[in-house]
């Protein structure tokens, strides 16, 4: 098992992390990539616990993914199955689980501040904070693909499942972005990647 977490996780978190999956009798398994999320957590009907993480990611947002989902475990045995996944059982026992990972051995210095931030109050997904999602994805390979952010309002651009939006104004925190074909509106997060196909 070591073996394989040394491909996904950086070298000086292998221990810990082994130590947590040894402790809690998880069964890991790395998955080709899903857009909807970076993993799961599951109570199998044998009652062992099984985790997904996608292998594509980088070996910081994988780590994080990791011990996202380690907490939900961790937080169910403790609090019950009744607490809400992603409620304050769950910050708080994330919190605590990535204090001893949050130190220059394990993340590159300019990384840090952002993931020190996150974790005063983290979310239920790292995509949702867009300024940890975009530090984070600064350590992915490079790709032809645009933050909505960086994309014009009007823009026209392309999402993963081929469909077609012109961006709008923002709101708050997320973009109204018009579906194309059906005239729908949609609110995308600042950090989503997307195609751009006309400015």
């Amino acid at each position: 098992m070591k073996q394989i977490l040394e491909k996904y996780l950086p070298v000086q978190a292998i221990p810990a992390v082994f130590s947590l999956i040894r402790e809690n009798n998880v069964h890991l398994k790395i998955v080709n990539e899903r857009k909807t999320r970076h993993g799961d957590y599951r109570r199998m009907p044998n009652g062992s616990q099984q985790i997904t993480v996608n292998a594509n990611l980088n070996k910081y947002r994988f780590l994080i993914t990791l011990v996202h989902e380690i907490s939900h475990l961790l937080a169910f045995e403790k609090y019950g199955r009744t607490i809400k996944p992603h409620g304050i059982e769950w910050k708080s026992t994330f919190r605590e689980l990535m204090l001893p990972f949050i130190r220059p051995e394990v993340f590159p210095q300019r990384l840090l501040p952002v993931i020190a931030s996150h974790f005063r109050n983290p979310r239920a997904s790292s995509d949702t904070d867009a300024r940890l999602s975009v530090a984070l994805k600064s350590f992915d390979p490079e790709n032809d693909k645009n933050y909505i952010f960086e994309i014009p309002t009007g823009g026209i651009f392309r999402i993963y499942n081929g469909k077609t939006f012109k961006k709008g104004h923002r709101r708050i925190k997320r973009y109204e972005c018009l579906e194309i074909n059906t005239g729908r509106i949609y609110l995308f997060q600042p950090n989503a990647e997307v195609e751009l196909l006309k400015a």
